[in-house]
């Protein structure tokens, strides 16, 4: 019995330690086009650009240890789902992203795919430092070149480009984002959210240039100058383009499996072909009656957890709440459930002064809750989405009431 494990992130590594944990005692085969084994992509865009090193999903020694075979380096290019084999390519990149054909289709008795996702690039934004952020690699090359630079813009203000800029900060650069809505994270968190963001950014020293994106970016010199679609004109050393990212698909999608906006999956994480799995961010998955595509580690984790249980007997869907976080300066923005409506958001505590949960409430049951600087809040609300509550929005407002005792009702 041998399982295929295609990706080189969180969602394949906990994939295989679930496997393993479960007593499953057959071959287990992890492919990852990167040469670092699995590690966590959250410290990318902070730690990593700090100086500090790519955090592994599992100790290197883990893979060996528990018989699970690495295979680095490595793409897969094809899936025969009527044979069950993975077509495998060597590492050697040609000049386009292409691969030499290593001749070997690999079998597989079940088939898990965590493609994950990629940096959506954009036309005339490419060449020496002008970076997008995904891999290990584009931490190390982006670390490497800011480390030199004084000035940087960012193109973007959603979660990368605004931790990003948060590092860059903190190693003492001048940062400008451009950001085309009008407010950083606005599609996420929404207007009055999105400010508090802005604030926090602004307050120390970024230049935030909201409902404004550049046009072109030409190397002059030893510089960039940059010119937007409002006129203005920006000079840089470097830049970071965060304009989002999309789900590696098309491995599934040459196969003959259902995509969409990622890869579709069951509650259970079955694609549309026998014995194919996928989870992470690259599953759109049927959840509580509405399919999602949840981009966060934590997700990746627990699919992962999921997909191993209906791997090796249960009938176990994945049902967990979904709950992501990111770091600006000492701000921890967090979320946890689905909110609703960004436009309608009960609010406890105080969004000018940047501490205050924004809660979704529906005929008094909570859908969900985007916080800052109040982790308890996250805690509660997690603790109390699947379980019997009624509360009302006078209530939540009120902070002489403790929220843990609301929902506890």
């Amino acid at each position: 019995m041998r399982y295929v494990l295609v990706g080189g992130g969180v969602a394949a590594a906990a994939t295989a330690a679930a496997l393993r944990r479960r007593g499953f005692d057959g071959e287990i085969v992890l492919v990852a086009d990167e040469p670092d084994a699995p590690y966590e992509r959250p410290p990318l865009s902070k730690d990593v650009l700090a100086g500090g090193d790519v955090v592994p999903a599992r100790k290197p020694e883990w893979y060996a240890d528990n018989g699970v075979e690495l295979r680095l380096s490595t793409r897969a290019t094809a899936v025969d789902t009527a044979a069950r084999t993975v077509r495998l390519a060597d590492g050697a990149d040609s000049g386009k992203n292409s691969r030499k054909d290593t001749g070997e289709d690999l079998p597989y008795d079940a088939l898990v795919l965590a493609t994950g996702m990629r940096a959506r690039r954009l036309a005339g934004f490419d060449g020496d430092r002008i970076h997008y952020l995904r891999t290990a690699a584009d931490a190390r090359a982006l670390r490497a070149e800011l480390t030199a630079a004084e000035r940087v813009v960012v193109l973007g203000a959603g979660f990368v480009g605004c931790e990003v800029a948060a590092s860059a900060v903190g190693l003492g650069k001048q940062v400008t984002i451009f950001e085309p809505e009008p407010t950083p994270l606005a599609r996420v968190l929404g207007a009055k959210i999105g400010t508090a963001v802005l604030d926090i950014h602004r307050a120390r020293g970024v230049e935030v240039r909201t409902g404004e994106y550049v046009e072109t970016c030409a190397p002059v010199g030893d510089r960039f100058v940059l010119d937007s679609n409002l006129g203005h004109r920006t000079e840089a050393d470097l830049v970071l383009v965060g304009v989002g990212a999309l789900p590696n698909v098309e491995l599934a999608a040459r196969a003959g499996i259902a995509t969409g906006d990622g890869i579709l999956v069951d509650e259970f994480g079955r694609t549309s072909a026998l014995d194919v799995w996928a989870l992470g961010d690259v599953a759109a998955q049927s959840h509580h009656g509405r399919r999602v595509r949840v981009e966060h580690h934590d997700n990746a984790l627990r699919q992962g957890q999921t997909v191993a249980a209906n791997l090796t007997g249960e009938e176990k869907p994945h049902t967990d709440p979904h709950w992501f976080w990111s770091d600006h300066y000492e701000h921890k923005l967090q979320s946890v459930g689905r909110v609703r409506d960004l436009d309608d958001l009960v609010l406890r505590g105080s969004v000018e002064e940047g501490v205050f949960s924004a809660f979704s409430l529906t005929d008094g049951r909570l859908d969900g809750v985007i916080s800052l600087g109040r982790p308890g809040d996250v805690l509660a609300v997690r603790r109390a989405l699947h379980s019997p509550h009624s509360v009302t929005a006078d209530e939540l407002r009120d902070e002489s009431l403790p929220l843990k005792q609301l929902l506890s009702r």
